[in-house]
Protein backbone atom coordinates (compact mmCIF):
# COMPACT_ATOMS: atom_id res chain seq x y z
CA UNK A 1 0.00 0.00 0.00
CA UNK A 2 2.72 1.93 0.70
CA UNK A 3 4.74 2.07 -2.44
CA UNK A 4 0.77 2.81 -4.18
CA UNK A 5 0.99 5.45 -2.11
CA UNK A 6 3.96 7.25 -3.21
CA UNK A 7 3.37 5.74 -6.93
CA UNK A 8 0.36 8.56 -7.15
CA UNK A 9 2.52 11.02 -5.62
CA UNK A 10 4.92 10.73 -8.18
CA UNK A 11 2.50 10.43 -10.71
CA UNK A 12 0.37 13.36 -9.44
CA UNK A 13 3.31 15.55 -9.26
CA UNK A 14 4.10 14.78 -13.28
CA UNK A 15 6.98 11.87 -12.79
CA UNK A 16 6.59 8.19 -13.81
CA UNK A 17 7.05 5.57 -11.60
CA UNK A 18 9.19 2.73 -14.24
CA UNK A 19 9.65 0.18 -11.95
CA UNK A 20 8.95 -1.04 -8.53
CA UNK A 21 11.48 -3.84 -6.53
CA UNK A 22 10.06 -6.09 -3.68
CA UNK A 23 13.57 -7.75 -3.39
CA UNK A 24 17.40 -7.38 -3.28
CA UNK A 25 17.59 -9.44 -6.35
CA UNK A 26 15.21 -7.40 -8.33
CA UNK A 27 16.58 -4.01 -7.00
CA UNK A 28 20.58 -5.12 -8.28
CA UNK A 29 18.98 -5.93 -11.44
CA UNK A 30 17.05 -2.93 -12.25
CA UNK A 31 19.85 -0.60 -10.61
CA UNK A 32 22.09 -2.64 -13.18
CA UNK A 33 19.92 -1.99 -16.58
CA UNK A 34 17.31 0.28 -16.05
CA UNK A 35 17.13 3.60 -17.38
CA UNK A 36 15.68 5.98 -14.70
CA UNK A 37 16.30 9.61 -13.37
CA UNK A 38 16.28 8.97 -9.59
CA UNK A 39 15.71 6.41 -6.88
CA UNK A 40 13.79 5.84 -3.46
CA UNK A 41 15.84 3.28 -2.19
CA UNK A 42 13.74 1.62 0.95
CA UNK A 43 16.80 0.95 3.12
CA UNK A 44 14.98 -2.73 4.66
CA UNK A 45 13.78 -5.17 1.08
CA UNK A 46 12.36 -7.98 2.81
CA UNK A 47 14.95 -8.60 5.28
CA UNK A 48 17.99 -7.44 3.36
CA UNK A 49 19.71 -4.28 2.85
CA UNK A 50 19.89 -1.74 -0.03
CA UNK A 51 23.14 -0.69 0.29
CA UNK A 52 24.45 -2.65 -3.17
CA UNK A 53 21.26 -1.38 -4.54
CA UNK A 54 22.99 2.25 -3.87
CA UNK A 55 26.01 1.69 -4.52
CA UNK A 56 25.32 0.94 -7.95
CA UNK A 57 23.71 3.77 -8.72
CA UNK A 58 26.59 5.94 -7.67
CA UNK A 59 28.33 4.22 -9.89
CA UNK A 60 25.93 5.30 -12.52
CA UNK A 61 25.37 8.89 -11.32
CA UNK A 62 21.77 8.05 -10.70
CA UNK A 63 20.62 10.32 -8.06
CA UNK A 64 18.84 8.28 -5.05
CA UNK A 65 17.48 8.87 -1.16
CA UNK A 66 17.33 6.30 1.34
CA UNK A 67 13.41 5.62 2.76
CA UNK A 68 13.97 4.20 6.06
CA UNK A 69 12.14 4.27 9.88
CA UNK A 70 15.46 4.63 11.47
CA UNK A 71 17.05 7.60 10.12
CA UNK A 72 20.62 8.36 9.38
CA UNK A 73 21.79 5.96 12.23
CA UNK A 74 21.32 3.02 9.80
CA UNK A 75 23.08 4.56 6.55
CA UNK A 76 26.71 3.71 6.36
CA UNK A 77 29.11 7.14 6.27
CA UNK A 78 29.51 6.02 2.42
CA UNK A 79 26.36 7.42 1.59
CA UNK A 80 26.30 10.39 4.19
CA UNK A 81 25.18 13.02 1.35
CA UNK A 82 22.06 10.54 0.53
CA UNK A 83 18.81 12.26 1.00
CA UNK A 84 16.25 10.63 3.94
CA UNK A 85 12.71 9.98 4.05
CA UNK A 86 12.23 8.99 7.60
CA UNK A 87 9.08 7.18 7.53
CA UNK A 88 6.25 7.87 8.54
CA UNK A 89 6.42 11.16 6.08
CA UNK A 90 4.17 13.20 4.52
CA UNK A 91 3.47 13.85 1.14
CA UNK A 92 5.29 17.37 1.31
CA UNK A 93 8.30 15.37 2.68
CA UNK A 94 8.07 13.17 -0.33
CA UNK A 95 8.17 15.66 -2.84
CA UNK A 96 11.11 17.73 -1.22
CA UNK A 97 12.83 14.58 -1.55
CA UNK A 98 12.14 14.09 -4.74
CA UNK A 99 12.95 17.63 -5.37
CA UNK A 100 16.33 17.32 -3.96
CA UNK A 101 17.43 14.18 -6.10
CA UNK A 102 16.98 16.34 -9.11
CA UNK A 103 19.09 19.18 -7.66
CA UNK A 104 21.55 17.10 -5.62
CA UNK A 105 22.96 13.50 -7.56
CA UNK A 106 24.33 11.62 -4.55
CA UNK A 107 27.65 10.35 -6.19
Amino acid sequence: MIAMAVEAVVTDAGGVVVEMAATLEQALAFAERAEFDAALLDINLNGENSFPVADILGRRGIPFAFVTGYGRKMVPDTFSTAPILTKPYARSDLMRVLGSLSENPVT
